[in-house]
């Protein structure tokens, strides 16, 4: 067997392995050795990659591994990856890891909650190794199924409503994305030999211009409604609002991640013609999502809006940089996805913790709680720098890689909207030292809060986690850059 293959095999023996318990420890424990050994597999296999791209530096995926699965219409099940699908693996990882921890004492029906959290990680992980497109989409609706019930069930707030906009509104991107994917098999090959798979699409295959000019839209649209692109964001702030925490920490940190990293793999490497056309109407899109992102958040009181439209900021970012089609700007855009999953990850993990004892997300209703818990508190602080792009932490890497590669192109169209997009971090500290200086420095406003604690063990190992995780990349960036450079020559 493949050795891709674990990081899908593993969520699935987790599945099994979680039938016959019975009790909330039962499940605890099933969870935590699950995902503690695909955490420890993804660091072990990244060293394992490190050390086969330096022997073949040539090949554009390592560990590939091939076999039929529908003859008929040559969909096959292909796995292989390159660097950034090994950071995209390693970043799930962590996130599963530390959102086993911060959902510790979920309730009711634990079992089922991470059986459907754990169905979702099989989607996500099998998207990440997929060669073939039929088989990339598969998994990619196996990893959005699950939202709809795990909002839905186990949701706060307006959550039937939440989980169904979130369904619908991808479902429709879906559609689209599934036009695209069939029209790029059915333009992959002059002699009738069509195929899914996307090395040889790139390889052997000039799709006509013709049909790129209406396949790219297509394509882009379909992912990009999962990378919260504007106008189609909508379902982002309703869906992570109401979301129990573990489920917004592996949908706005891994989730939307997909999108991303699907513009990337299938739009705009194997429809470059049309990309390069028609990328200034996306451009002006993704434009408008990170500045008007990040004046949504300004104007929320509810800590998970807030960080909702943050997100949508944030992956406006990701798409932005993808579309400038030049090394500097796309290696922003992968340390983009991984610092922003890790960082938003962290941001919902505090949110629910304080919610958990505050009972209010409302930052009126907030205040004095670094006296209260510091722990917590200054994570949340942390969190917030890393978001504004503070030097030393990942976002400050990532969003200057981003802004330099952007500002390299020499026409007034892409310096304007470098402007502007740049502005977002101004517009960032803004909320973010609004929230800070009123839930965690302000009066307390409730003096039941006072008698509140500060985290315990678990919360504590999820936290720690991805602050370490947040410092890690910020600091020591260079490998990472390295290893996605490596994929773009």
């Amino acid at each position: 067997m493949n050795i891709l293959s674990l990081f899908v095999l593993i969520p699935v023996l987790m599945l099994i392995a979680f039938i016959p318990c019975r009790n909330i420890k039962q499940v605890r424990t099933v969870a935590v050795i699950g995902t503690a050994i695909e955490l420890i597999f993804s660091v072990v296999f990244l060293f394992m990659f490190l050390g086969a791209r330096e022997a073949d530096p040539s090949s554009a995926m390592l560990f590939q591994y091939d076999v039929v699965w529908f003859k008929a219409l040559n969909i096959h099940y292909a796995v292989g990856v390159d660097g950034i699908s090994v950071l995209m693996l390693l970043l799930t990882a962590i996130i599963m890891f530390t959102g086993v921890f911060a959902s510790w004492n979920m309730d009711p029906l634990p079992k089922d909650f991470f059986m459907w959290l754990t169905l979702l990680a099989v989607g996500v992980y099998g998207f990440f190794i997929s060669l073939d497109m039929f088989t990339m989409f598969f998994f990619y609706e196996i990893a959005l199924i699950p939202m709809y019930l795990l909002i839905g069930l186990w949701g706060t707030g307006k959550k039937e409503y939440s989980a169904m906009k979130l369904t619908l509104m991808l479902m429709g991107g879906s559609a689209f994305l599934l036009v695209g994917v069939f029209g790029i098999y059915f333009n992959s090959s002059a002699t009738g030999e069509y195929t899914f798979n996307i090395l040889q699409i790139a390889q052997n295959s000039a799709i006509p211009v013709e049909a790129q000019r209406w396949i790219f839209p297509l394509t882009f649209l379909g992912f990009g409604v999962l990378g919260a692109l504007f106008p189609f964001h909508t379902w982002s702030p309703d869906g992570h609002a109401s979301a129990p925490t573990a489920v917004s920490m592996l949908h706005a940190g891994v989730l939307m991640k997909l999108g991303g990293y699907g513009c990337f793999r299938i739009a705009m490497h194997l429809l470059p013609e049309a990309a390069n056309e028609l990328s200034w109407i996306f451009l002006i899109l993704t434009g408008i999502s990170v500045v008007y992102g990040a004046f949504g958040a300004i104007a929320q009181n509810d800590l998970k809006y807030i960080n909702a439209y943050s997100s949508v900021s944030h992956c406006g970012l990701v798409l932005f940089a993808i579309l400038m089609m030049n090394n500097t700007a796309t290696t922003g855009a992968i340390m983009q996805m991984l610092s922003h999953g890790l960082m938003t990850a962290l941001f919902f993990a505090l949110i629910g913790m304080i919610y958990g004892r505050t009972h209010t997300r409302d930052i009126r209703q907030l205040g004095g709680l670094m006296k209260i818990m510091p722990f917590l508190s200054v994570c949340y602080v942390i969190a917030g720098l890393a978001s504004l792009g503070l030097p030393g932490l990942s976002g400050f890497v990532a969003e200057m890689t981003i802004f330099v590669g952007s500002f390299q192109h020499q026409d007034m169209f892409h310096r304007v909207l470098t402007i502007m997009a740049c502005s977002s971090i101004v517009i960032t500290a803004v909320y973010i030292l609004k929230v800070v200086g009123k839930i965690l420095y302000g009066p307390v406003v409730d003096d039941h809060h006072l008698e509140l604690t500060d985290a315990v063990w678990y919360e504590k190992i999820a936290v720690v986690g991805l602050v370490l995780s947040v410092a890690g990349v910020g600091l020591f960036p260079g490998w990472i850059s390295d290893l996605i450079h490596t994929c773009l020559h």
